[in-house]
């Protein structure tokens, strides 16, 4: 079912999804413009595996590679990485560990924070959201915190299980037990906007278009 959904839903642009939400009242759930997508060209949707986490410049090496290999241990297949590592300091996602991940078959990750080794990243075609780029890593100085517990990018609330979904123009979050009344309502206002395409481009009036179909 999940991965149906995905394809589904990956056929729908941000854009839309957003205004769905809106129109249903959602509020709170457009992620900030900080986080951008390494790979504009590319769509990324599904659930969120949820990671908090901290700096600790008190811990050693050995506990921080433990405790990040662990972490990639545990992130689940058909899963979207999301994180809030409550810093910019440190890389949060790289070459070996983008590699371990999408072998595992995970979607992508989404970062509240930075991306290293971004050449490798982009050969390997691993989809990743992320604030900026630094070649500083995680050794020495950053522990998790929790998984699969809630967390906030700035207003909006990702629980684990919720559904991202993000293109060039942004991201947004889904609560997951909204998902299918939104993407039933996504494929409709689409078809929708289809119909108010064709009438600008056989000359209709913008307004009369927008009266006729009740979207624009």
């Amino acid at each position: 079912m999940t991965d149906a959904r995905v394809g589904k839903l990956g056929q729908c642009y941000t854009g839309v999804i957003h205004d769905v939400m809106r129109a249903s009242g959602l509020r709170n759930f457009t992620l900030p413009p900080r986080i951008t997508p390494l790979q504009p060209e590319k769509t990324l949707c599904g659930p969120a595996f949820t990671i908090e986490g901290r700096m600790d410049e008190t811990a050693d090496a050995h506990e921080t590679l433990l405790a990040w290999t662990g972490l990639l241990s545990q992130c689940k297949p058909g899963h979207i990485w999301t994180a809030q590592p409550n810093t910019h300091l440190v890389a949060q996602m790289g070459e070996l560990s983008a590699e371990t991940l999408h072998r595992k078959g995970v979607l992508g990750c989404v970062l509240d924070g930075a991306l290293r080794d971004a050449n490798f990243i982009l050969d390997l075609g691993f989809a990743c959201w992320r604030t900026h780029h630094t070649p500083r890593d995680i050794v020495g100085t950053w522990l998790p915190k929790a998984i699969d517990v809630e967390i906030m990018i700035d207003d909006v609330l990702i629980r684990p299980g919720d559904w991202l979904h993000g293109d060039r123009d942004g991201m947004v979050r889904i609560p997951f037990e909204r998902l299918d009344e939104v993407l039933e309502k996504s494929v409709e206002a689409m078809q929708t906007e289809n119909l108010v395409r064709k009438a600008i481009l056989e000359g209709v009036d913008p307004q009369e278009a927008y009266l006729r179909f009740g979207k624009f």
